[in-house]
């Protein structure tokens, strides 16, 4: 999956570089994620993605009215919960369910009644599994920023205990997923270095990755960038 990263620059239109080259490369959806400050991407923007893309799209949103009516107009194949803050560059850690179980429930039924399949992006702890499968999400897609976070301060270690640990923990989430019913993915943070360990995890079926694959297009172009890291994915996976 493809997500365009955060920037601080003017507002611009992000469609004219073409989906078309992330569907070459191998991509099997484009996530994106319009925020309440539109700092990401603009309406126009996920408006002609619905028309041009051929694969799935994945709308991040917050849970609030206005994201809601958006969602149901442009509707994508799946809408992702996620939190917000205002003061974050991009999303820095998991929905808390738990918190706010009767208005997510409210906002699931409504994307649900549209035809869109709702995922919520949670922190890998079974409170926040049980809670997503109340409030009726369809897909849980666990934070692996903790993960990849340990990869890095370890020296990209992928045997240090501290990350087999944090490894450990999005395995027995997914593992609880998939016993209630739910769709098992994952993200964020996730790179060329460390994708392959959760690659590996059983029953993961997405894996949405965006920073570092825009990142290595500068170098070899979208379609190459997509195209290496399915491959990564797909190897580790066998």
């Amino acid at each position: 999956m493809w997500r365009r990263c955060a920037r601080r620059a003017a507002p611009t239109s992000q469609t004219p570089c073409g989906p078309r080259w992330r569907h070459l490369g191998g991509a099997d959806g484009i996530t994106v994620h319009l925020r309440e400050d539109r700092r990401h991407i603009q309406d126009e923007d996920v408006r002609r993605l619905r028309e041009l893309t051929h694969i799935k799209l994945n709308l991040e949103m917050a849970a609030t009215d206005e994201m809601v009516q958006v969602a149901r107009r442009i509707r994508p194949e799946m809408a992702m919960l996620v939190p917000e803050g205002r003061h974050e560059i991009t999303t820095e850690g998991g929905l808390d369910i738990v918190a706010q179980e009767a208005r997510l429930r409210e906002v699931v039924a409504q994307l649900a009644q549209a035809g869109i399949v709702v995922s919520v992006f949670i922190d890998a702890q079974s409170s926040q599994v049980e809670a997503a499968k109340r409030i009726g999400a369809a897909v849980c897609e666990v934070h692996t920023g903790p993960y990849a976070h340990a990869f890095h301060a370890k020296g990209r270690d992928a045997e240090s205990p501290a990350v087999a640990a944090e490894l450990e923990k999005i395995r027995r989430a997914g593992e609880r997923i998939r016993t209630l019913g739910m769709r098992f993915n994952a993200g964020h943070a996730l790179n060329y270095f460390n994708v392959e360990p959760v690659a590996r995890l059983p029953g993961v079926r997405e894996l949405h990755i965006g920073h570092a694959i825009v990142s290595r297009a500068v170098f070899v172009g979208m379609r190459e960038a997509v195209r290496e890291m399915k491959q990564l994915i797909v190897q580790a996976a066998r």
